[in-house]
């Protein structure tokens, strides 16, 4: 999060805002965290624009159909928030590839493109596999003192180390 001046807000401070907001959105509504189940709701929305009769075979989706819900507008929340918050502190930008990746795999829309693509699905698949996704089990998780939620949130971090470290390789080669 980010000062009105484009400086780091304090992470303490938006840390405890976030916890406000979970304990909040438990004591008011009784909902934890989460936002892979919509992903996947939504997903079998849009192909029911195309294939309905598939859709309607699939067990995942009668279980989870879509609908209007807290978490879809968790996820809108989300992504208003953080459109608003990076115009309010000044660090909007708009950019088809982040420095990093324009330094280790060039411009290539059609790589970045497929690679996302590819990054996404493994995503999905790897929260619903899991049973929910890193806000889920790990924020959620760790708020109700699970034992599951630390051993997710440790995996997801290690996770995205490792990854990272393939992907961009060490700080010093750049």
């Amino acid at each position: 999060m980010y000062s009105r001046r484009g400086l780091p807000w304090d992470p303490y401070i938006s840390g405890a805002l976030a916890g406000l907001l979970a304990v909040a959105s438990v004591a008011l509504l009784g909902k934890f965290f989460g936002a892979s189940t919509t992903f996947a709701r939504l997903g079998g929305a849009l192909e029911s624009s195309v294939l309905p009769q598939h859709v309607q075979t699939l067990s995942y989706f009668q279980k989870y159909p879509f609908k209007m819900d807290w978490q879809l507008m968790f996820l809108v929340g989300i992504t208003a928030g953080a459109f608003l918050a990076s115009v309010w502190s000044r660090t909007f930008r708009l950019t088809l590839f982040p420095d990093m990746w324009k330094h280790r795999f060039g411009t290539s829309p059609v790589k970045r493109s497929i690679t996302a693509f590819i990054g996404g699905i493994l995503a999905a698949f790897g929260a619903r596999m899991a049973g929910g996704c890193p806000s889920g089990h790990g924020l959620s998780g760790l708020m109700q003192m699970s034992i599951s939620g630390y051993i997710s949130l440790i995996c997801f971090f290690l996770g995205g180390i490792i990854i990272a470290r393939v992907l961009y390789g060490r700080r010093d080669e750049a």
